[in-house]
């Protein structure tokens, strides 16, 4: 009965046995006809495989550690499904040029003739997704390079519609308990110090980007409109109105008359002396003596008992004049325009800038000094105030509900408003990028993941070489 051979057996031999590279002086320099040419392997044939394509400088970046170690995996996989190929091609020479004398072989040869037949369509699969396989342009070979741009807006498209949803957001931080484990580490006396150290870092970097003279303008610009800008009799006129009706002028009347009796006590000869200034020259000495001494006892009686009496005359008299003066402020028109005149007189434009231009420089100086030191009073209360802030969060699940809620809500808005501009961020970096280094990327991460298609495919196609040809014996005897 004649031996059964597998379909291609022929045509695959030429290529299996064929395929050892020699130095370049050993290979033929005359006109040879490519019919006679020796194939190379898909590897030697592919020679990009263990070297990607150069990538223009403008576009190439350096490989990190991590790139490094997934290149030496990625090669490492390559050479194992090539060994395996030229395992399969050895055992298929092998077992095709002793069969007659072990039939037996027959098997091993038709499990070897499958894998290779595996190993190739595999490799021929994978190389198809990086670069054109042999150097061939094969319709739908090169995907990545051919199709970066549609890759990058389906990789956009997948992660806007699958990521960047409302619910996956909410979800993910109604979930997580982000207050409940921001408020554990604020906490921490050692995590409060190191945030409040950059917070001080970025407060004095502000500082130091404000223009002094913006500044200055800004505090001046707002004094004249809160402070010059506005009349201040009317305001005057009814935040004393209010102070006046509840009383209020009665601490600084009580203030007043203590001091007087107070003076009083303490300098009546200061007190005669004023008196007898003012009595005729002419007076006898005894008689400037009992005028002083009547007046001062009248003056001191008039303070004590005005300090003794709620509703005394002078009491009365002040209350009266205080609500005449707060109503002037507000309604009468010579009264406003000498308010208005003193304020003008106060904070003229000179006198504003020059106010301006030092309120700024002292607040500047001292924030500048108490964020610089460690120890200042500011920055031992933000270090409180962050702990304090900490311990409610991890402590109070109230408030930890409406934080989370704020966030939550925060964070949906701008992935609903803005999820498309997120997503095109990777379509538009994936454009800019250069098609070989983009493919070089990809293989780089994926590749030695594929490279276990071509081993599997190795192994499959060896056993399913192993099986048809089994079965075909198996009918053939049948028949």
């Amino acid at each position: 009965m004649p031996r059964p051979r597998s379909p291609g057996q022929a045509k695959l031999v030429p290529v299996l046995t064929s395929d050892a590279p020699g130095p370049p002086s050993s290979r033929p320099t005359g006109a040879t006809s490519p019919r006679h040419a020796a194939p190379a392997t898909p590897e030697q044939a592919a020679p990009i495989e263990q070297r990607p394509e150069p990538v223009t400088p403008a576009t190439a970046s350096p490989l990190t550690p991590g790139d490094a170690a997934r290149r030496t995996a990625l090669t490492g996989m390559k050479r194992l499904a090539l060994a395996l190929l030229v395992l399969m091609a050895l055992i298929f020479i092998v077992s095709f040029a002793l069969q007659e004398q072990y039939p037996w072989l027959q098997y091993v040869r038709a499990a070897a003739e499958g894998g290779m037949v595996g190993a190739i369509a595999d490799w021929f699969a994978v190389t198809a997704l990086f670069r054109y396989p042999l150097g061939l342009r094969i319709p739908h070979t090169n995907i990545i390079a051919s199709r970066k741009n549609e890759i990058g807006a389906s990789l956009g498209e997948f992660v806007e519609t699958n990521f960047l949803s409302e619910s996956v957001v909410r979800g993910k931080l109604e979930s997580i308990g982000i207050s409940r484990r921001l408020g554990a580490w604020l906490e921490t006396p050692s995590n409060a110090e190191r945030l409040s150290d950059e917070l001080a870092v970025a407060g004095q970097g502000v500082l130091s980007l404000l223009g002094d003279e913006n500044i200055q303008g800004l505090i001046e610009s707002l004094a004249r409109e809160h402070l010059v800008k506005p009349e201040w009799g009317p305001s005057l006129g009814r935040v004393g109105e209010r102070l006046v009706d509840s009383g209020q002028q009665h601490a600084a009347v009580d203030l007043l008359l203590d001091k007087a009796d107070g003076w009083l006590r303490e300098h009546p000869e200061a007190f005669g002396r004023a008196v007898s200034r003012r009595l005729p020259s002419w007076m006898p000495g005894f008689v400037d003596k009992l005028v002083d001494d009547k007046a001062y006892r009248e003056v001191l009686g008039f303070v004590a008992s005005a300090r003794a009496e709620p509703q005394h005359p002078v009491r009365e008299a002040i209350d009266r004049y205080l609500q005449e003066l707060m109503h002037d402020l507000q309604h009468e028109q010579a009264m406003i325009d000498r308010v208005e005149n003193l304020k003008t007189e106060l904070l003229d434009s000179a006198r504003l800038r020059e106010f301006a231009g030092e309120t700024w420089e002292s607040v500047k100086a001292s924030l500048g000094e108490a964020l610089a030191d460690p120890q200042s009073p500011l920055r031992a209360g933000i270090r409180s105030t962050i702990v304090d802030i900490g311990g409610r969060l991890a402590t109070d699940p109230v408030l930890g509900a409406r934080v989370d809620r704020w966030l939550a809500d925060s964070a949906s808005h701008l992935v609903q408003t803005y999820r498309h501009e997120i997503a095109g961020v990777i379509t538009e970096t994936v454009e800019r990028w250069d098609a070989a280094e983009t493919a070089a990327k990809i293989e780089l991460q994926v590749g030695r993941d594929l490279q276990f298609i071509r081993i599997n495919g190795t192994v499959v196609g060896a056993l399913a070489g192993l099986t048809i040809f089994t079965v075909a014996h198996f009918v053939a005897a049948l028949l």
